[in-house]
Formats: C-alpha cells, structure tokens, sequence
C-alpha cells in the first residue's frame, strides 16, 4: 500500500427505523480524514419512520461526488445479518468498515483501522463502542455502558491496551475474510459478530483490539427500548454459549445470578423472613454507589437516573439469558458453518 494510494474503503450499513441518527452518521462517514475512494452501503430494512426518505436524499446529494457515494441495497427480512451481507455483496472495495445507523465514526477511524491493518495483519481490527447521549437518560445509559459495575471489563466498552481479541464492535474486515468464510451467519439475529470472528479465528486469523477505534453510540431512549435491547443480548449470549461450550466465563453469568438471588430474596422476604430482603437491598445499594463515579460529571438529573439504567441492563440481560429457549439454540446449531481455511 501506497502512502500516495490508499486502498479503496466499502461503508457497510445495515438500517432499521434510523431516521434519527442516520444523516448525521453517514456524514461522519463522508467527512473522514481519508485519502482514498470511499463508497456507502446502506441495506435498508422495512422502516417505518422516514428513514428510507432520508437514505434516498443521500443517494442523490452524492450521486455526482467523486470521491464519496452511497447507494442503497433491499433487505426486507430486517435482520441485521442479512443485511450486512446484502452490502457485502453489492460492495466492490478490498476493505469493508461496518457501521451502525446509529454509530458515529470518528474523523480518523478510516485512516487509522487501514494502517492497523496493514501494521498487524489483522483480518479484523476494531476499537472502542463510545456510548454518548443527547438527553439526561441517555447520558445515564451512557454512562453505565461504560462502566465496569456496568459491563464489566469488556475492553470494547471501556478501553484498554490494543491485543488480540476473540471479537471487537463493529470491525474493518480485509474482504478476503468475509469472502473466504461465506459473510454473516443469517441464523444470528444477534451476535453475528462474535460468530464470524470466531470462525476467522478458528482459520487462523487474526482480530485485533485498538483503542485508537473509536465509534459513538447513542443509547437506546427510553426504559422499554434498553430492557429490550439487554434481553435480546442475554438470550443471544446463551444462544452462543451453548453454540460454543468454551465461550462463557463468569462475567457473562453475573447477570443471570444476580436475576436468581434477587428474586429468591423477594420471594424469601415476602413468604418467610425479612432477612430475605437483604439481597435485593443489597443489589440496590451496590447500583447506586457505583454510579457515583459513573456519573462523574454529568448533570444531576441524568446522575440520578444512572441506578435505573443499570438495574434495567443487569435485569434484562439476565432475565434473557436464563429464558433463552434451547430450541433457539439447537436451530442456530444446526446451522453452524465450519470455519473455511485458505488452502
């Protein structure tokens, strides 16, 4: 690679009721400090806001750019997974960035996840999911995502050294890995990230953490939209639990303990002692001294909304992961694919 020609760069973008962020993501996209051709692929899924108005205006407001265009690809299932292949296959570059609608990319994530790439040999590099909110119970979610009584040590959630990973958020792929493994396993309506990196790995690639890889997120806006949101994440990391045996550690069975022990608190409270009740007080007063530091900074009324937004994500990620049903799972097995090796 060339300092004076850097490598072509495919945006993948799979959307879904984004009218909110959309515009203002992808014009994180078409403003990167970046040298290089650039296009944007956006699979739109049946929307039911204006999102696929805005992608539409898009299209024509970069249809005559040299350098930036987005085009637009169908995926009326609205699964994640197939969208993201939908864009893979109607994408042309060697190297594909994968985006959210609601992900913001940082001036120099581009520049900077081709060099990792380069630097490392990595078919896979991605950084930091920089949760950011626009209102106080944003902020509040904000600020749990990336806390450790939040979500413990994932590094992609709070930062850490740059290393080897088993999965990172989002991730700049070399298009040869996709090819060479078939895209997204489309059984995963969620997790599909961890699924394709582990079969890369498995081939003996390599996925590589950089805390240079930045992306804002904005949280889900309301109770409702995160329980949701966590109770899709714990039912889905059971899915790949039992999809994987050797996947799971104690991080991931904090929720789903804390779920058991505070409901047998209650019930013990409620039915036979009061004594019962101290784990659930307990949980309570754990929440709400750990989103002092957590809310450092932040105005009072999100600050005070922190304990809401952890107990939800704890709750709801636990609830998913005890009641993720094991048909789910023997289906996702059966669709398992074998890591494809170069030859």
């Amino acid at each position: 690679m060339s300092e004076q020609q850097p490598p072509a760069v495919s945006v993948i973008m799979p959307v879904l009721n984004e009218e909110r962020h959309l515009r203002t993501s992808v014009r994180h996209i078409l403003e990167q400090d970046y040298a290089g051709e650039l296009e944007v692929v956006i699979a739109l899924g049946p929307s039911t806001d204006r999102t696929d108005e805005i992608a539409a205006e898009l299209v024509r407001e970069t249809a005559s750019h040299e350098r930036v265009r987005v085009h637009t690809v169908p995926n009326p299932t609205g699964r994640t997974p197939a969208a993201l292949n939908a864009a893979i296959k109607a994408s042309r570059h060697s190297i594909v960035v994968r985006v959210d609608g609601h992900g913001m990319l940082s001036p120099d994530y581009i520049a900077t996840a081709v060099r990792l790439l380069e630097e490392t040999g990595a078919q896979n590099v991605g950084g930091i999911m920089h949760a950011e909110g626009e209102n106080a119970w944003e902020q509040a979610v904000a600020a749990a995502m990336t806390s450790k009584i939040g979500v413990g040590n994932a590094a992609f959630h709070t930062g850490g050294a740059a290393a080897p990973a088993e999965t990172v958020y989002l991730g700049v792929f070399r298009r040869e890995a996709l090819e060479q493994q078939g895209g997204y396993n489309e059984e995963f309506i969620r997790a599909q990230d961890w699924e394709l990196n582990f079969r890369i790995r498995e081939a003996g690639g390599l996925i590589w953490f950089s805390p240079e890889l930045k992306v804002s997120y904005r949280p889900r806006p309301s109770v409702a939209a995160l329980a949701k949101q966590y109770k899709n994440y714990g039912r889905w990391r059971h899915v790949v639990a039992r999809y994987h045996r050797g996947s799971i550690n104690l991080r991931y069975l904090a929720a789903p303990t804390a779920v058991v022990a505070i409901a047998a608190g209650v019930v013990v409270g409620a039915a036979v002692t009061p004594w019962g009740l101290v784990v659930p007080a307990g949980y309570l007063a754990a929440i709400t001294a750990g989103s002092v530091p957590a809310g450092k900074g932040l105005p009072l009324k999100a600050r005070a909304q922190i304990p809401v937004a952890l107990a939800t994500m704890h709750m709801s990620w636990g609830f998913g992961f005890l009641t993720s049903p094991r048909s789910l799972a023997k289906k996702v097995i059966a669709s398992r694919r074998e890591p494809v090796r170069s030859a």
